[in-house]
This record gives C-alpha cells, structure tokens and sequence, in this order.
C-alpha cells in the first residue's frame, strides 16, 4: 500500500502498517449516546448480543470492511490537493433545458442542504453534471459519483474515462482498477472506506436499491463529504421520502421532465399474457409471446427482455434460444460474472436479444432498443423499477420512439402508478 492510497480514506488501526500511522489521525471507533453504542463508522447502534469473548462489543452491520470493536480505533488520512487542470475534453453542447439544470447548480454552491435533480430517464443527466464536476476538477479538488448499482458505475466510468483528462477511479467489490485520482466513481457501499474526503458527492439513482431506504448508506455517504462539501443527489423517479425532505425544506428540488432530444417518452402499451410460467415448466412458450418476438425480428432494432427471477429467467432463455436456433441471444443477472461482457456485445450488436432482470432496469443506455417486460405484474417489478426500464425506450435522437410491451396475466398498482407517472412527466414537459 501506498501513501496515495490513503488519501480521504478511514481504517482500523490495526489494518495500517506502523509506519503510516504517523500520517493520520486517530480517532475512536465507537461512541456512546444515551447510554448506547454507536459504530462510526457505519451509524448502527450496537447490540448487546454482538459482543466478544474478551467482554468487547464488535458491529455486525459493516463487519465486511473490517471489524469494529468498542476496543478499536479509526485512523482517518486527509484527502490531498489535487493540481489544477482543464479537466473537460466533452465538447458536446447542452441543450436549453440541460443548460437551465447545470447552471442552477453551479449557482448553489453555498447551499447547506443537497441539490436534488429530478429529470426523466433520457434527459441527460449525466452531460448536465459536466460543467459542475470540472469546476471542481480544474480547482484541484475531489469529486465522487456514487450509485447503488454496479453497472450504472461500470457506465459512468466509461464515459467519462472519454470526456475528462484525469484518470478515473472506480470502485466496487470486485474492481481492480484503483488509482490515485482526484475523479472517483464508486458503488455507495464503497462510501464507508471514505471519511472528509469529497468536496463534491453526487449520488446517482438515489431511489434505487440498495441505497433507498438504507440509513447505512445515508449515514456512509454523509461521513464521505468535507464538512463544506457540495452534495447532489439525482433521480428519475422520485420517493414519498425526498418527497418530503423538499417540502421541509431539507432538500432543494431542480427538475427536467423533457428528454434531450425533446420527444416524449414512450408510453407503455399492456398486453395481456398468460400461461406464461405454465409453459415454461412444460419447456414452451405462448404463442402470442412467439409472435411478438418475431414481429420485432423483423426490425434492425435490439431487443431488451426484462424476466423477474433468475432461475426462471435461465430457464425461459433455454427456451427462447430452441426456438429461435439462428438468433444469438444472451442473458444477465447479478450473477452473471460476464455481464459486463453481454451488455457490451449486446450494445455491439454482436447480440440481438439481451435477457436481463431488473439489474439492467437503470443506468445502461442502448440505442434504438425495444423493450418487452415478461411477468410485468410481478412483485419485483414495482413502480420505479417499471418507470425506469421503460426509460431504456426511445434514447436515441435517431428513433425517439420504440416498442415498450408490459406483458402480464393481471394489473397491479405498480404498472399503473409506473404508466401514470409517465404520462405526467409528459404533460409536465408539455406533450
């Protein structure tokens, strides 16, 4: 380990060699409110039942970044300064709308509360936050994208690896490429290793799993800011708590309901499908699913399939491919260990039909894509999942619209909530 690698970062002690100590500042571990023991790191309480043969307390909740005891001590590393640079080589333009976002945020940066950004899939959320994060870089300052999703990080990285000049860290369980720059894109779990370390955070897909609703990773990402940090949160699909943060004031609210390319977005049509899982067990397919396939075929379009379950999803795609034997066709879920490998031949057109579950619902941009959701009326498939996996349609300048198919044997509240939220964005834009 180098000294580089420290940089921003918070360890037990005793994970750091002696002769770092020097340079960091120790600081206790755990710390008692009201007569209970609160993990720093991580924000849980401790439970009496987590404790040591020697008497001591440990936390559970965080135990795979190291173990915290009441006994341990945190050794913080001050995050360095960075040189100053033209970090910007993206030399798109923003469009009005776009351009009214980047400015209300460059023209709040003395806003205690954060900036919520709340834009409709497809509106560019990423191009907006451009002139924002290169401010930040020019002045040799840090900067972290965090997002609960893997492969949005795996998306970001890929980006901006093209649009700036510095070197971009990313970080998630499995990552190897880690290196010391003043750009960090991380999965929000990866925000406990850090402490005082951005002076900018942006949380993309603040609504998504498993960061919604999960007061570790608040507390993570509260804990990863400078005291005096800029902290934008983003989100196309809002929730009843940042709801109410904005209506106490506890969060300031800038929002784009039209897409970049200025269409609206597509609308889902529901088709009824039944027998569904009935056939599968019998190694078929209804034949109005087969129809619906092959009329898509006869497209250039890729086809994006949603499948609520894994095992199942395995199982449909075995069949899918008996039935159509000439048709390269592959299938992603968070155990797929080649799913960055799919998405990109998949976005090569090197696959024609892509099987995924809700892994792929957000974050991946794939041209001119149809969309049909299998078991749309699955319990998986809630409202913001649906909202977000219909915003894979309709992308691109080159065809705004598409095919959006929410395939189910029965509504539930979830589709409908999904198709009119939809609807008012769209009217909110105009349309």
């Amino acid at each position: 380990m180098k000294s580089d690698d420290l940089a921003g970062k918070w360890f037990i002690s005793s994970q750091i060699s002696e002769e770092f100590h020097q340079y960091g500042k120790f600081i206790s571990a755990v710390e008692v409110i009201n007569g209970k023991i609160y993990c720093r790191r991580c924000g849980s309480y401790l439970e009496k039942s987590w404790s040591l043969p020697n008497g001591n307390h440990y936390c559970r909740r965080c135990i795979v970044f190291g173990r915290i005891s009441t006994k341990d001590q945190l050794l913080y590393f001050q995050q360095k300064i960075y040189p100053k640079v033209q970090s910007l080589k993206w030399k798109g333009q923003l469009t009005t709308n776009q351009q009214v976002i980047s400015n209300a945020l460059l023209e709040n940066l003395d806003e205690k509360h954060p900036i919520l950004v709340h834009a409709v899939t497809g509106a560019g959320k990423t191009e907006m936050i451009y002139p924002l994060v290169s401010k930040f870089l020019d002045e040799g300052l840090s900067v972290c994208i965090a997002s609960p999703r893997v492969d949005v990080c795996i998306e970001l990285e890929r980006r901006l690896s093209v649009d700036f000049i510095c070197p971009v860290n990313l970080l998630y369980a499995n990552s190897d490429k880690k290196m010391d720059s003043p750009l960090t894109i991380a999965t929000t779990h990866q925000l406990l290793k850090f402490y005082r370390a951005f002076d900018l955070l942006i949380i993309d897909e603040v609504d998504s799993f498993p960061y919604v609703d999960n007061p570790i990773l608040y507390h993570a990402s509260s804990n990863a800011i400078k005291k005096d940090g800029y902290s934008v949160i983003l989100t196309a699909t809002s929730t009843d708590e940042l709801d109410k943060k904005i209506q106490k004031g506890l969060i300031k609210r800038v929002s784009l309901a039209k897409r970049f390319h200025g269409n609206p977005l597509v609308i889902p049509k529901m088709v009824w499908l039944s027998q569904l899982n009935d056939r599968i067990k019998k190694k078929r397919l209804p034949r109005k699913l087969i129809k619906l396939i092959e009329n898509q075929l006869k497209t250039d379009f890729p086809l994006l399939i949603f499948y609520p379950t894994i095992k199942e999803g395995e199982e449909f795609v075995a069949i899918l491919k008996a039935y159509f034997k000439n048709i390269a066709i592959g299938f992603v879920s968070s155990l797929s260990d080649d799913r960055e490998m799919k998405v990109t031949d998949f976005r090569n057109k090197k696959i024609r039909i892509l099987v995924s579950t809700t892994i792929l619902e957000r974050g991946v941009t794939f041209p001119c894509v149809d969309v049909i959701v299998l078991s749309a009326n699955h319990p998986l498939f809630n409202r913001s999942s649906l909202v977000q996996i219909s915003g894979r349609v309709g992308r691109a300048k080159e065809r705004p619209t598409g095919d959006l198919l929410f395939c189910h044997d029965g509504l539930t509240k979830a589709m409908v909530r999904a198709k009119k939220e939809i609807l008012k964005m769209n009217q909110e834009a105009g349309f």
